[in-house]
């Protein structure tokens, strides 16, 4: 049986955090003279914002719990508000993960490369020792591997699915797999999930207490500017996070623009199906290009494509100011380039771009 409190720092358990203004009253009317705030309004008032937030009051602190966005999100995404945490991107949920299980200089958290980096730069910032086993070739978790890596002091297993720069699903029977032979958190990074064709491993939130799932506003919801960040968990694991976050980490205009993006989720689905039309053209229209050698098989919403000599590839499109992002020295993705899937006129200039490197080749040649 999953003990939590086995995982955790033990500083952590008996840590009493900040308790901020707004923790000990949460009412919205009232006069306000407990958080040392200006009474007198902000800088902004009178100002023309052209923004939705600009019906924020900005004199006052945020909800530090974000009750409103949970109490809305939890349905959606078919969890209790309490499995909740809100972060500043999923970055935040990353690294408080780390700082609330590991020890420096004692514990390890293990990763599965090539995947998202953002778990190896919060190890060496938290002086936490990484474990890498990598993916085999075809993108998939080597559970035997992975499993005989673990050490008594590995706290944490991140796996990405779908995978960040592959593109792919990982078996979802692995990841059970993992989930019951592993005694540390197991957390599921799913920034992509809604460009995928599979149920999100938060439905499995209460069969396995040690799973962690992250996803993100920033892809489909179409708001990384915001900087807003999902974390789904135990409620116990949740109280821990609540517990060592900052205690407004997510600001009120970020609050204001989330309410809002919520209650407007067919935009969201109408742009991922779009998504998923243009990804699967673009993937037809690549493969018949003689410059390309292998497009994979993508569950998210770019493409990691391999080509022949990727960084002239790159070269050429960054001089045509198309960005693109160079995975060739990345391992187990030798020679290739990740591409997000963009809108139909940036993906037809990408191709015709393309079509023109070839055609120099050729002229070259």
């Amino acid at each position: 049986m999953f003990d939590l409190n086995t995982v955790l720092r033990p500083h952590i358990q008996t840590l009493t955090p900040y308790s901020s203004a707004r923790d000990e009253y949460t009412g919205k009317e009232g006069i306000f003279l407990d958080a040392n705030e200006n009474a007198f309004g902000s800088t902004l008032d009178g100002s023309k914002v052209d923004d939705v937030a600009s019906e924020e009051h900005y004199n006052r602190y945020p909800d530090p719990h974000q009750l409103a966005i949970k109490a809305k999100l939890a349905p959606i995404k078919g969890v209790r508000p309490g499995q909740i945490f809100l972060g500043n991107g999923s970055d935040e949920p990353i690294d408080l993960l780390v700082r609330a299980t590991c020890t420096p200089g004692q514990d390890s958290i293990l990763i599965l490369p090539p995947t998202y980096g953002m778990y190896e730069v919060s190890a060496a910032i938290n002086d936490v020792t990484l474990i890498k086993i990598p993916l085999t070739p075809d993108f998939q978790v080597d559970v035997p591997a992975v499993l005989s890596a673990i050490q008594p002091r590995t706290k944490l297993l991140f796996v990405c699915s779908p995978n960040n720069p592959t593109g792919n699903l990982i078996d979802s029977r692995d990841i059970k797999t993992l989930l019951a032979n592993f005694n540390g958190l197991v957390v599921v990074d799913e920034a992509y999930i809604d460009f995928a064709d599979t149920q999100s491993f938060t439905s499995l939130l209460d069969q396995y207490p040690n799973l962690v799932v992250l996803q993100t506003f920033s892809k489909a919801w179409g708001l990384a500017a915001l900087r807003s960040g999902m974390c789904f968990a135990s409620e116990e694991l949740i109280n821990v996070l609540n517990k060592i976050k900052p205690p407004y980490n997510i600001s009120g205009p970020t609050q204001h623009l989330l309410l809002k993006a919520l209650d407007n989720v067919p935009s969201k689905d109408t742009m991922v199906a779009r998504i998923l039309a243009n990804r699967k053209e673009l993937i037809a229209n690549l493969l018949n290009l003689p410059l390309v050698q292998h497009v994979y098989p993508s569950d998210a919403n770019f493409i990691l494509v391999k080509f022949e000599d990727p960084k002239a590839v790159f070269d050429f499109l960054i001089d045509q100011q198309i960005i693109v992002r160079d995975r060739h020295r990345v391992k187990l993705c030798d020679g290739c380039l990740r591409i997000t899937v963009g809108t139909e006129s940036e993906n037809e200039q990408l191709l015709a771009t393309l079509k023109t490197f070839a055609n120099r080749l050729t002229t070259t040649v």
